[in-house]
């Protein structure tokens, strides 16, 4: 049972959990052994709350496919153990920032002190400049 929150948990046959071999470059063990996994978890099937279930399908991930499953492949470890528990920390991360509340952002105006300051630095600034020019003789 993975616990995402105090209130929601996923259930283990909720997720899907498959061995594959990993890709890239290794030792002798590479072609032989799967230690790689692939983790689907299919978003409407899910008991998930339908806030959850809403917010997830909304996301423009990469690793969610088009018909609600979400993919996550983990091989960054050289143990099998080790890249299933990557791969649920994974999916909960992913769980959770779909749900974060996005702080409001209420739009600030600069001080007067401030405006007053940017403009006498463009100023100072300008006249250094100015003496750069050529010297007349």
């Amino acid at each position: 049972m993975l616990r995402i929150s105090n209130n929601v948990s996923i259930a283990d046959w909720e997720i899907q959990i498959e061995q594959v071999r990993a890709q890239g470059p290794g030792g002798q063990n590479v072609n032989k052994v799967a230690s790689a996994v692939h983790l689907r978890f299919d978003i409407q099937r899910s008991t998930l709350p339908p806030f959850y279930k809403e917010r997830l399908l909304a996301l423009s991930d990469q690793r969610i496919t088009r018909d609600g499953v979400i993919v996550i492949k983990a091989q960054k470890h050289r143990t099998l153990e080790l890249n299933k528990e990557d791969a649920l920390a994974r999916l909960k991360a992913l769980i959770k920032s779909a749900t974060a509340q996005q702080k409001v952002r209420r739009p600030t105006r600069p001080s007067r002190r401030a405006k007053r300051k940017r403009l006498d630095n463009k100023t100072r600034r300008g006249q250094t400049k100015a003496l750069r020019g050529r010297v007349k003789p």
